[in-house]
């Protein structure tokens, strides 16, 4: 918000339209909703809350038991571009990774198994390697935690970066409880990305930040969500009382 044309109160206003649905809020509609005249005004805006909900998420490791696995998401083509490849690794996809810290739950009564979410991670990646997943492993999951995934050799020095790894074939009944939640995570972020006509690989991650941060908070309630937003602001320092003056 420093260095920022807008007012606090055009901030504000658009962090709460921002907010106040779990589905994914895009520009065109923040433009009309706010009477936007440049559309490019709100396009920028609409990623700087983006990132910021990134850098909040960004606070935490996921702990316990992970679900860990990696998908495609469709990305926009420039219209020169000449499609080289088709399927696993075509250029109109991009490769998102991802991790869900979940619970195994028991019914009582049936002593039927299910699993509860707590918090998701997805980043971009660039490429299926080895080292690339160990990245990730290293910097977003607890050393103590139990990583789930499939059985890709991607992922077979896995225990060398945490307490205990498990791996399932993906398309078995035990594999896919296990990986429950990523495989739910990733199909509602294809919905949720087909609302946006053209997502360029550039802000991909800032649409997948998003979805993550709502997704995460489903349920902390509208209100919860602009004083996370707004805490994050006050702790790098970005509202200053001459922004509140005028308010």
């Amino acid at each position: 918000m420093e260095n920022s044309n807008l007012t606090l109160k055009e901030w504000l206003t658009a962090i709460t339209f921002f907010t106040a649905t779990k589905q994914g809020f895009s520009a065109l509609e923040l433009q009309r909703q706010m009477g936007f005249s440049r559309y490019q005004t709100v396009f920028n805006l609409c990623h700087k809350i983006r990132t910021l909900m990134g850098k909040r998420d960004a606070e935490y490791k996921l702990e316990d038991m992970v679900e860990y696995d990696e998908s495609y998401i469709t990305k926009a083509s420039s219209k020169n571009q000449v499609t080289t490849k088709r399927g696993r690794g075509t250029e109109k996809k991009a490769l998102v990774a991802l991790m869900a810290e979940s619970t195994v739950l028991e019914d009582f009564k049936t002593g039927d198994l299910t699993k509860n979410c707590r918090y998701l991670k997805m980043n971009k990646i660039d490429n299926l390697k080895s080292k690339t997943a160990e990245k990730l492993i290293k910097d977003l999951i607890d050393k103590s935690a139990v990583v789930q995934t499939d059985e890709s050799t991607t992922y077979s020095n896995f225990e060398d970066f945490i307490d205990v790894h498990v791996s399932n074939v993906s398309n078995t009944k035990e594999g896919k409880f296990n990986l429950r939640w990523v495989h739910i995570a990733i199909s509602n972020l294809k919905g949720d990305l087909r609302k946006f006509k053209m997502i360029s690989e550039k802000y991909i991650q800032n649409y997948i930040d998003e979805f993550v941060y709502k997704l995460n908070r489903k349920y902390f309630g509208e209100n919860y969500l602009i004083d996370l937003l707004l805490r994050q602001f006050s702790l790098t320092g970005k509202v200053g009382y001459n922004h509140i003056r005028n308010y």
